[in-house]
């Protein structure tokens, strides 16, 4: 009769101390996608962010909410669709694909009177409204988009777009990032600030981008920024960014293996807070 007593205590102490499981809904666009997708990087990458996250931090429980290629007006508009539910904490990231279609960014006026999906601040207020919706307790997340340089996609070197170096639509990637801080600053959010972070500033994205030299048709490779306007062939050409060439990502714009783990300790930093 003791010692079941006692079995019962212990039970009832390790239950009164193991950690409180906290889910972690996380929203976004391929960055995101691609942790349980890792045969679409060439398998480049071992883990994406969220599994190195809760390695960390095996109290948190994650429930991955990426669309490949989405923007944050492809999320809003299906908001009711995609199966969120209540959660603990959200992380919002996106943006790059926004500035890449060309959407218009809009203004703070659009975040504040929720004027609707046609502007990128307007999506995020109807993203942010269903969180709250779910949850409105919750912790939220933003993350801005990182610089990116000349993208090829590994399994369709057809599927390729400059670099955040240029305008898109007369707007660059930096003022969608801005947008995302302001939101953040406004609601009081954590921001996770990816475009301004110093180890993934656009001259450390890859080591070189190997094209064929003009002059001579031999391959070269060319570091950041003197690969900018050779042409590159998608029908005959080589695939730029072989292994050696990769660095904070692996294909000018998603993340290496060194990506994703700046960016899960950036995230870690706050989470462990909560």
């Amino acid at each position: 009769m003791k010692k079941l007593f006692l079995v019962i205590i212990l039970a009832i102490v390790n239950l009164s101390f193991s950690p409180k499981e906290t889910t972690w809904v996380a929203i976004g666009d391929s960055m995101t996608y691609l942790n349980e997708h890792l045969n679409e990087t060439g398998n480049r990458v071992n883990k994406g962010y969220l599994t190195r996250v809760v390695e960390k931090l095996p109290a948190i429980r994650y429930i991955n909410q990426g669309h490949n290629g989405w923007t944050s007006g492809g999320i809003a508009e299906n908001i009711e669709n995609l199966g969120l539910v209540k959660a603990d904490i959200y992380s919002v990231f996106l943006g790059t694909n926004d500035w890449w279609a060309g959407r218009v960014l809009g203004t703070f006026n659009d975040y504040k009177n929720n004027t609707g999906n046609n502007t990128v601040f307007g999506s995020y207020r109807i993203i942010i409204n269903k969180i709250r919706s779910l949850n409105g307790n919750a912790k939220i997340i933003l993350i801005t988009p990182m610089q990116r340089v000349d993208f090829v996609y590994i399994n369709d070197l057809k599927n390729n777009a400059f670099g955040s170096y240029k305008d898109k639509n007369g707007q660059s990637l930096f003022m969608f990032a801005d947008a995302i801080k302001e939101i953040a600053k406004h609601e009081h959010f954590d921001v996770v600030d990816l475009f301004n972070n110093t180890r993934m500033k656009i001259n450390h994205l890859v080591k070189y981008k190997r094209v064929k030299d003009p002059q001579t048709g031999s391959y070269k490779n060319y570091k950041y920024p003197n690969f900018i306007g050779i042409p590159f062939n998608p029908e005959t050409d080589n695939y730029p960014y072989p292994p050696e060439a990769e660095n904070i990502t692996f294909d000018g714009l998603h993340p290496s293996d060194k990506g994703y783990k700046i960016i899960a300790n950036k995230l870690v930093k706050i989470l462990k807070n909560y």
